[in-house]
């Protein structure tokens, strides 16, 4: 079985979208055994004994490999760990958004939206989601721009709570064998109240709530958020903020524009939601 599935996946990739070579008379439909040996990064008489049934004990990473070799979604590299009976590591994930998921934020004009990984990284964001989080320098980890950058405490004028929540969903969402993580503390817990937020082993996600901020540009802003997984990217989520109609709608809106953006990135100039209510 394990061989069938191996055999009928590698004929539906097409050697261009793996970045080999087509040109060639090719005997065989999709990729040959040896160049999804490559692709896998292990032996070709490996592969070839998988395929035939003659090798029955593949490790979870050689299985991964073979995964993205043949270009698997989630449910097909579940598959193949079944098949090899061995338990996928459903922590596996990947740092790439696909291009499906960027076009889809991107299509978002009026709401801020972005991608996460379990470690609060942000991997993917819209142009609005740019714009709302300007004010940190660099806007790469919700941990990291919680505590470390100086902006949070303006941003978010309920900084605590954005503090409390940010340690329970770092908690809730990361692997806690990963290396990743242990550096990501030692370097959070300069921050005496990251410490002890830590330290108190608090596990709570979120799917959705409202979240205040103070942008530079337009002012108070109470957005609604709703948090999705993303499916074919175990360890991703999508997160999507919205505003109710009225006040926070028109900030948003302002904050859409480029002159808002523009100004919102000079010190010197008057925060547009000052001069629009004088």
């Amino acid at each position: 079985m394990l061989g069938e599935f191996l055999k009928a996946h590698r004929a539906r990739v097409n050697p261009e979208d793996a970045g080999l070579p087509s040109h060639t008379q090719r005997k065989v439909k999709g990729l040959r055994r040896e160049e999804v040996a490559v692709l896998a990064g292990v032996s070709a008489d490996y592969y070839a004994r998988l395929e035939q049934g003659r090798e029955t004990n593949p490790s979870a990473q050689v299985l991964d490999a073979l995964s993205r070799a043949l270009r698997l979604d989630t449910d097909a590299r579940a598959h193949l760990h079944r098949l090899a009976g061995v338990v996928a590591d459903e922590g596996h994930e990947t740092q790439v958004v696909s291009p499906e998921l960027r076009q889809l934020i991107s299509g978002m004009h009026d709401m801020p939206a972005f991608v996460m990984n379990s470690l609060l990284d942000i991997l993917a964001t819209n142009a609005l989601a740019d714009a709302l989080y300007e004010p940190f320098t660099p806007a790469d980890n919700a941990a990291r721009m919680t505590f470390l950058d100086p902006a949070a405490t303006s941003f978010y004028p309920r900084w605590h709570w954005v503090a409390q929540s940010t340690v329970a969903h770092l908690r809730k969402t990361a692997d806690p064998k990963s290396q990743r993580l242990k550096q990501m503390v030692t370097e959070l817990n300069q921050h005496p109240v990251f410490k002890e937020l830590w330290e108190q082993h608090d596990v709570r996600g979120k799917t959705q709530d409202a979240k205040d901020f103070v942008h530079p540009a337009v002012g108070p802003l109470t957005l609604n958020f709703h948090s999705f997984d993303v499916r074919e990217a175990p360890g991703q989520f999508l997160v999507i903020y919205q505003a109710e109609p009225g006040p926070n709608a028109d900030a948003l809106k302002l904050l859409a524009t480029s002159r808002a953006t523009l100004r919102a990135a000079s010190a010197e100039t008057t925060p547009l939601w000052l001069s629009a209510r004088s």
